[in-house]
């Protein structure tokens, strides 16, 4: 089967001022985003990429044409790689919402969590929709341009954990475990026994910043609702 290059959109405006976006439209990358998404863009230059599909969000196709470049390639969008559905905590601080009750469930127990509000959705229903999307695209790319191929799908900080949980065979409840910053790159090869997980989080970064403390945690040992700004 193809492998399937998971990507993060790069940093905003959001990220830093630590608003959860969700589907506010408009939130676009930042300096530093943009800078993210072009050293990913170089980094895969010599990849055949055989198919980018990407949320709708701006901030994810600004992300996925960089990733294009000058390849002739149609950017295919999909509603199941946008950002989860936060409802009601649509545009709120993420130290304001860590006060929460709810905050405490979505990190001890997510699986349980429906976001408040007529537009929130659960994660569970999130990460099903995300993994359906990906399964089913890495189908088409497969039986189309073969066993080899690689192709990248471009989404959001939390749909990126709760794919990479999927194929690590950990239940929704653990995915707050998993550190996936702006920019970054996953790859999972998807096969008819298992997915094989072949790299989570790279950023192709130094090694002198495992020591920094990550940013806006808004508790020690916290996930970060979004995915955060990175370190």
């Amino acid at each position: 089967m193809a492998v399937a290059l998971l990507v993060r959109h790069g940093r905003t405006v959001a990220n830093t001022a630590g608003v959860l976006a969700g589907w506010t439209p408009g939130v676009a990358l930042d300096e530093v985003g943009e800078e993210q998404v072009a050293s990913l863009a170089r980094r895969l230059s010599d990849v055949p990429i055989a198919a980018l599909v990407s949320s709708p969000l701006e901030r994810c196709q600004q992300t996925a044409q960089a990733l294009r470049g000058g390849r002739d390639l149609p950017v295919l969008l999909d509603d199941r790689l946008g950002e989860a559905g936060y409802g009601d905590w649509t545009g709120r601080r993420l130290a304001e919402l860590s006060r929460t009750r709810l905050w405490r469930t979505v990190q001890d127990h997510p699986s349980s969590v429906v976001f408040p509000g007529p537009e929130g959705e659960a994660l569970a229903a999130m990460q099903a929709r995300a993994v359906a999307a990906v399964r089913e695209h890495d189908r088409t790319v497969t039986a189309q341009r073969g066993p080899d191929a690689v192709w990248v799908a471009v989404s959001h900080g939390d749909v990126v954990k709760a794919l990479l949980a999927d194929a690590l065979g950990l239940h929704l409840d653990l995915f707050q475990r998993l550190v996936v910053d702006p920019g970054s790159v996953s790859a999972v090869r998807y096969t008819d026994g298992r997915p094989f997980v072949l790299r989570t989080n790279d950023v192709g970064g130094r090694w002198d910043g495992m020591n920094r403390p990550r940013r806006r945690r808004a508790r020690r040992g916290d996930g970060e609702v979004g995915g955060g700004a990175g370190s």
